[in-house]
């Protein structure tokens, strides 16, 4: 059936760190930790969540510390465990991990601009190219929504995750992956049907 859904994800985006209140690129697994707006951002997004009693049968959760982190808070919430996914894992930075946007602008002038108008090709700095980056969420996303018909789940990841996430769901050029705008501590909704996807609700952040 056209409307039969197949399954619906939550879609959690991880609390603030030092490096993502500096604009600052970041791929690494085991560095930064959330930051204390970032704990804060996690306690009302998990309340949140349980107030709006947002059922799930499964949570996921990429291996970094941010998002690991950020999960064990939402797990707690729902009295559940949670389960990492290597896949899940944020877009490879490359030579830009650790940079500030004006840093890579200094040391690799034009950089930011090929990778918005070249999206098929990696970096100078070898970053993960848009297009590359978007095909592999979406292998991994496929893969948790065939193994979970019927559920609801939540994803706890980056970012980037979620944005590449949307950009598969609605088929949306991957230039235009930049100007969707995900805040750490919100809260992403698509539901998946057969063939097609449905964005519910994008970047919610409890007031």
């Amino acid at each position: 059936m056209y409307f039969n859904r197949k399954c619906k994800i939550t879609f959690v985006c991880h609390g603030a760190t030092i490096y993502s209140e500096e604009g600052r690129f970041s791929d690494a697994e085991n560095y930064p930790p959330l930051s204390e707006l970032g704990v804060e951002e996690m306690k009302n997004l998990s309340n949140y969540l349980k107030a709006r009693a947002v059922k799930n049968d499964v949570i996921y959760t990429s291996p970094s510390v941010r998002t690991v982190q950020s999960a064990m808070m939402v797990a707690k919430i729902f009295k559940k465990d949670y389960v990492i996914v290597d896949d899940l894992k944020t877009r490879n930075c490359g030579k830009w991990n650790g940079l500030t946007y004006d840093q890579i602008e200094e040391q690799y002038p034009g950089g930011l601009e090929r990778i918005l108008s070249h999206p098929e090709e990696r970096t100078m700095a070898d970053a993960e190219g848009s297009i590359e980056f978007i095909e592999r969420i979406k292998k991994v996303i496929d893969r948790l929504v065939a193994q979970n018909i019927g559920n609801r789940i939540i994803i706890v990841t980056h970012p980037e995750v979620i944005q590449a996430a949307i950009c598969a769901a609605l088929d949306i050029p991957a230039d235009k992956l930049p100007k969707i705008f995900i805040r750490t501590g919100s809260a992403t909704q698509i539901s998946y049907y057969e063939g097609w996807a449905s964005l519910v609700y994008s970047g919610y952040v409890p007031l």
